[in-house]
């Protein structure tokens, strides 16, 4: 099947050239899939083309929680995101680092996103940094079980993976596996059931070690491959077959 990096931004790397070179190269190292995640409406046509150009790069469409651009209504959400090529609703969730003061504005944003994702019947992908538990009671509130989704990026506790899983909701994880003073998340990581986990490199942010400092590619998410099959004592291959398999039962619309 391949190695599927689960959340991406190939259109955020800092040269116009390089998102394709990114996918040849990613490809080189064994990786055969990508999630190319909006975080914007705008970006709308250019990530439906680049998905056509390269048929293993899927997507998606949502506004991150500190998103400046357009900010659409429920219905406008529904009309962009219906193609079928979009795969899932997202980014979209809280942000409580990034922004501050009354955040009223973003957890409005994250209903409408949810509401969206159950009238599309597509799972949600969730950003959520230092919000854990307005995340899970608003995903919890709006019925997102229903559609299910993943916690993209996930840092947080063994309590707070435990409410997520029981929503059916899958935890990913990034380079930040690999950090050195990502112990805490290690021990969540070897407690969460592998059949539950992704990997992402959220590039082009938190670039794994050895490569931290430096602009992140999705060729890298095999650092983070390598790390959580050495927190849980297993093998590489069995951690890529389990996160890629995870990745298909999750994202539906995607073909392998």
């Amino acid at each position: 099947m391949g190695i599927v990096d689960s959340h991406c931004h190939f259109h955020l790397l800092a040269n116009h050239e390089a998102p394709d070179a990114a996918v040849a190269a990613a490809r080189e190292g064994g990786v055969s899939y990508f999630l190319n995640v909006a975080v914007d409406v705008e970006s709308r046509d250019e990530l439906l083309a680049f998905s056509d150009r390269h048929p293993s790069v899927f997507t998606c469409l949502g506004v991150h929680p500190s998103g400046t651009g357009t900010d659409p209504s429920e219905d406008e959400l529904v009309r962009l995101a219906a193609d079928e090529r979009f795969v899932a609703v997202g980014e979209t969730g809280l942000d409580y680092i990034t922004d501050s003061g009354d955040l009223t504005w973003q957890r409005e944003r994250f209903r409408r996103h949810i509401r969206a994702a159950r009238r599309l019947d597509k799972p949600i992908i969730v950003h959520s940094r230092g919000a854990p538990e307005d995340t899970v009671r608003i995903l919890q509130e709006e019925g997102a079980e229903t559609v299910g989704g993943v916690i993209h990026c996930f840092v947080e506790d063994l309590a707070t993976a435990e409410a997520c899983l029981a929503m059916g909701f899958y935890l990913s994880l990034s380079g930040i596996l690999t950090f050195r003073k990502a112990a805490s998340l290690r021990e969540t990581a070897a407690a969460v059931p592998l059949d539950r986990l992704l990997i992402e490199t959220d590039a082009p942010y938190l670039a794994p070690v050895p490569h931290r400092g430096h602009e992140n590619h999705p060729a890298w998410v095999t650092h983070v491959a390598e790390c959580l099959a050495e927190v849980k004592g297993i093998d590489y291959q069995e951690v890529t077959d389990a996160t890629s398999r995870n990745f298909f039962n999750l994202f539906t619309g995607a073909t392998p």
